[in-house]
């Protein structure tokens, strides 16, 4: 998402009478007779004043001379390929021209659907096209994101995440919804858009009539036309930016930063300043210094604000200042510090510095040891070059690059590298498989993902009972594909089923999918938060913590006269409201699953002896794979699967009431310099041996931890030790080693 127009958050209040119509801004054609109105083909509604100012706004975009050239490639055309830079205008007006399209066919192919990465852009990009098209949005403009519709039946042009449009052919596998496709920043290189581009190639074989419109930056055009083989449409701009670079400085980066920001500030130079950092953490760290520091600088020089932009935490963008902002009578400077993942969402034109520290922390998965290293390394020269484009429609802008120019040049890859080449594939081989039954199994990727990687995903779900004996879903495998989670999650939501605590389980999902829900705490705050959180403790582990908190949340929200006590009550105990509002949405739309597909719902029973021990045996049917032995009594975890050592967070119930348990079951880990384990409960090894497929642990490497579990393999009853032996011959490793193939 590039553009930088400014426009109102939505278009809803739209003019539906001629007295209207009148301009309240000075347009000349803001005064029109009534019989002259021209018509907005969409809705049949005269068009307003507004829709012709932003029309002018429209045409000095880059990309809207190349209006004519595209129109006329969609038409010769089955795949039309944009090029163009950040802020030349593509993301808005090529879906607007694609909608132009099918209106004139009369939509009989469908209407048009535009991909995001990033379900923030696909929501202001939504409200900010339903505004120049003079509609409303959620009618004939809308957008779909993760546990959000604002779409109805008659919705023209939708925007939505490319995860939501891959979930999308699971159901209607051929999308005949659509008329037109457009993949939109595909130079981002996430996983769902690279499936989505291997399998819209054979849809385009099997629908002659659909259209596949694919933007990118320039830097993936080689690669990209080579795959693809279509005609490309190249946006030209030329940006006046000054590069400076600053040796020495990425040691000290966070001194580097602030001594840049002050003397940017003192200079009397206008304009907000972006600043690029390497992981959120050291967003949190950087927003401490600068607040302090600008807390003491002169009233005459303006204020520093100070916005941290974290794309994970909350759906919202850096758009230009409002009105108000503009009245109030002190200049204010914005400072925005933000990661990679931010790179789309800065949509102002007032930036005219950008400080870029050149590297970037990437969470890289080792299928060996199933798991994730958080590494720091360079970012990419197509990543500087977009940071470069973001001072494009400034007439001075300023990119300061704490790094070297050799630094840049030898570092630095020339591309970034596909999340599919370093995540966990289990998702994507889960989805892959199920879309395998409408004809759709053969992708024809852009990267191929790693073999070992793909075994691995394999493996995992054969141990989760998602495939047969012949490597295709199993009946577990279907419907644990109809949960919008990881594999492992959703199989602990059927377990549950089993075990009578859905109700329970649903919340544990929900509130480990949405956002932390314990905000952060700023510094000399730590003990008051410590106490706080304490009220919310569970003896049992941090997933039955996560249900008290969210319960206390509901009972809060249920009590309480208006949406802002709630919020004075997250503020108070240190919550995130807006991840505890998410974790509700996700909840509902978890149940609404529950009930489409008919599995069993028990009444809660959340608090006695029994319930806890089903919410467990529900948690090991899932997260068996991720199992940690405390070896020396001080709270040195080992895994089970790998020889790596852990610690509980320091927020964990158990660390916070100095109280280490033996075993524990948790939710993430990330090999990093601190080594947390995050979101963990307590096991013992009987319940664990009960609950493990025997293939699995015969498969563990030998370790003093698994002479301890099969020691506990004695305490079971006879009935679950026959279970074990009956499992052993219906899934021997060599049988597993058969089925695990590449398709």
């Amino acid at each position: 998402m590039e553009e930088d127009l400014e426009h109102p958050n939505s278009s809803s209040e739209k003019r539906y009478f001629p007295e209207s119509l009148d301009s309240s801004d000075g347009d000349e054609e803001g005064v029109l007779a009534c019989e002259d109105l021209e018509l907005n083909p969409f809705d049949g509604l005269p068009y307003s004043s507004r829709y012709y100012k932003l029309l002018k706004e429209r045409e000095e975009l880059p990309i809207w001379k190349e209006k004519y050239s595209f129109m006329e490639k969609l038409l010769q055309s089955q795949i039309v390929i944009v090029s163009g830079d950040a802020k030349c205008g593509k993301s808005s007006q090529v879906p607007q021209w694609c909608a132009e399209y099918c209106l004139s066919i009369h939509y009989q192919h469908g209407g048009v659907i535009c991909t995001q990465v990033h379900k923030q852009t696909a929501v202001q990009l939504a409200l900010r096209v339903a505004d120049e098209m003079d509609v409303n949005i959620g009618h004939e403009v809308g957008y779909v994101i993760p546990f959000e519709n604002c779409c109805t039946s008659e919705t023209i042009l939708r925007y939505c995440t490319d995860d939501m449009l891959q979930r999308e052919m699971m159901s209607n596998p051929f999308l005949g919804s659509y008329g037109v496709i457009i993949l939109d920043d595909i130079h981002e290189r996430s996983i769902a858009t690279d499936v989505l581009l291997g399998l819209l190639k054979d849809v385009l074989l099997a629908r002659p009539e659909l259209k596949l419109v694919i933007n990118s930056s320039p830097l993936l055009m080689g690669k990209l036309s080579a795959y693809a083989n279509a005609p490309v449409i190249e946006v030209k701009t030329k940006w006046p930016v000054e590069v400076v670079y600053l040796s020495g400085t990425q040691q000290d980066s966070f001194q580097s930063i602030l001594r840049l920001i002050l003397e940017i500030h003192r200079s009397g130079e206008k304009g907000d300043i972006v600043v690029f950092l390497a992981c959120e953490q050291d967003i949190e760290k950087a927003y401490e210094i600068i607040c302090q520091e600008g807390s003491s600088l002169h009233p005459d020089l303006g204020e520093l604000v100070v916005v941290p932009l974290c794309p994970k935490e909350k759906c919202t963008l850096f758009r230009p200042a409002d009105d108000t902002e503009r009245r109030c009578h002190v200049y204010q400077r914005r400072v925005v510090l933000t990661t990679s993942s931010g790179e789309s969402l800065i949509w102002s034109s007032t930036v005219r510095f950008v400080i870029d520290v050149g590297v970037e922390r990437r969470t890289v998965y080792n299928p060996r040891i199933r798991a994730t290293s958080l590494i720091l390394q360079p970012i990419s020269q197509s990543q500087a070059e977009i940071r470069k484009q973001l001072l494009g429609s400034s007439s001075s802008g300023k990119l300061f690059c704490l790094y070297t120019e050799e630094f840049a040049s030898k570092d630095m890859k020339p591309l970034k590298p596909p999340e599919m080449q370093e995540a966990n594939l289990t998702s994507l081989v889960l989805f892959m498989k199920r879309v395998d039954i409408a004809g759709l199994g053969r992708c024809d990727f852009m990267n191929r993902p790693a073999p070992e990687s793909l075994m691995q995903a394999l493996e995992d779900l054969d141990y989760l009972a998602a495939l047969d004996n012949d490597g295709n879903l199993s009946e577990f495998g279907i419907i644990m594909s109809e949960f919008p989670l990881d594999p492992q999650l959703s199989k602990s939501i059927l377990a549950s089923c089993e075990f009578d605590c859905v109700d329970e389980m649903l919340t544990i999902a929900a509130m480990v999918t949405a956002p932390n829900c314990f905000s952060h705490v700023p510094h000399g705050a730590e003990e008051a938060a410590v106490m706080c959180w304490r009220t919310f403790l569970h003896p049992e582990g941090d997933h039955f913590t996560l249900i008290n908190v969210y319960k206390a949340y509901q009972d809060t929200a249920l009590n309480s006269a208006t949406e802002h006590c709630v919020e004075k009550w997250c503020h108070d105990y240190f919550l995130n409201c807006s991840a505890l509002r998410m974790a509700d949405v996700i909840r509902a739309e978890l149940l609404e699953i529950i009930k489409r597909i008919e599995l069993p719902y028990a009444e809660p029973a959340f608090g006695s002896k029994e319930n806890n021990l089903n919410i467990k045996k529900s948690l090991l049917s899932g997260y068996f794979m991720q199992i940690a032995r405390d070896v020396d009594g001080s709270g040195n975890y080992l895994m089970l699967t790998h020889k790596q050592v852990a610690q509980l967070h320091p927020l964990s119930s158990y660390s916070i009431i100095k109280k280490m348990p033996e075993w524990v079951l948790f939710h993430q880990f990330s090999i990093s310099e601190n080594n947390y384990v995050r979101i963990a409960s307590a096991v013992s090894p009987e319940l664990f041996m009960e609950l493990v497929p025997q293939y699995y642990f015969s498969n563990l490497p030998p370790s003093e931890s698994k002479d301890i579990l099969q020691q506990a393999m004695g305490h079971l009853s006879p009935i679950s030790t026959m279970k074990k032996e009956q499992d052993v011959c219906e899934k021997c490793p060599d049988a597993t080693e058969q089925r695990c193939t590449v398709q």
